[in-house]
């Protein structure tokens, strides 16, 4: 069974929501950022958009023309954002926008039919953009965005998770979300971020987590753990993935990523150390 190491947070003190907060740990400068999702009309007006050259285009159409997806996910919450920056430079980020660059932009294998009918619930579009194929249900194999200070190896070492589930004062925990869509009633698909700081480091969980009623439910998971004696983050990534055949005992869990990662088998797995110094 894997069991996160993110507890229900007894020894985290309860506090008024704020917009950003930030930490210095050790040689890390650590900081989270939240605010409203992303408006759903440009600031022209409805049916209008800012041009690619407007300096001053809104925050909506900066994403559109970003990412040139037909349609953008029912909620992003385009300024939230955990920032880790080393003091030699080294950067690791959790962005929304880098987060959707991951989302496939053609065919995808994927189609039922509620694809059809969540794709004609959408705002207004020209024919050619309702129908141009991409993944509508936004699944990203986004791992974080590391500046070049950061220096990736292949590893065989594994996370320490016995050291993960020991209790230890919480120094800084939040929890951000990125983006989420309900898939028109039929699942739903949501990016977040969660962050916990120990006196004996710090551990990262980035998960986009994917179900569509009927069809299938999908993980993908991106865990970091850097331990304060080591020049290295360990980064753990695990594809997860089973079709609904498989999972109809499992009921009880089908909203609980938490729980359901333990009935679906890995597809994949990837680890790395991410060396910043």
């Amino acid at each position: 069974m894997y069991i996160d190491p993110f507890p229900q947070c007894p020894t985290v003190v309860a506090r008024l929501p704020v917009s950003s907060e930030q930490i210095k740990f050790h040689d890390w400068d650590i900081s989270y950022e939240k605010s409203h999702i992303l408006k759903s009309i440009c600031k022209l007006g409805i049916g209008q958009s800012c041009s690619k050259e407007d300096s001053n285009c809104c925050d909506l159409c900066n994403y559109q023309h970003s990412l040139e997806l037909p349609h953008l996910p029912d909620m992003v919450f385009y300024k939230n954002k955990l920032v880790l920056k080393h003091k030699d430079g080294a950067l690791l980020e959790f962005k929304p926008m880098d987060s959707l660059t991951m989302v496939a932009n053609g065919k995808q294998p994927l189609e039922v039919a509620c694809a059809q009918e969540w794709r004609e619930t959408r705002p207004e579009q020209t024919m050619e953009e309702k129908c141009k194929p991409f993944d509508w249900t936004f699944t990203s194999t986004y791992q974080g965005t590391m500046n070049e200070k950061v220096r990736i190896e292949s590893t065989d070492q594994t996370l320490n998770k016995i050291k993960l589930m020991q209790r230890e004062n919480i120094i800084f925990y939040h929890d951000l979300t990125l983006f989420e869509d309900e898939l028109h009633d039929h699942g739903i698909s949501v990016m977040s971020v969660r962050i916990r700081v120990m006196p004996s480091g710090f551990f990262i969980l980035l998960r986009h987590f994917l179900r569509v009623d009927g069809v299938l439910i999908r993980m993908h998971d991106t865990r970091f753990h850097h331990e304060i004696e080591n020049d290295f983050i360990l980064k753990e990534y695990i594809h997860r993935e089973a079709p609904w055949p498989e999972i109809l005992a499992f009921t009880a869990f089908w909203t609980n990523p938490d729980e359901m990662q333990n009935f679906l088998p890995v597809k994949s797995k990837e680890l790395q150390k991410l060396y910043f110094k």
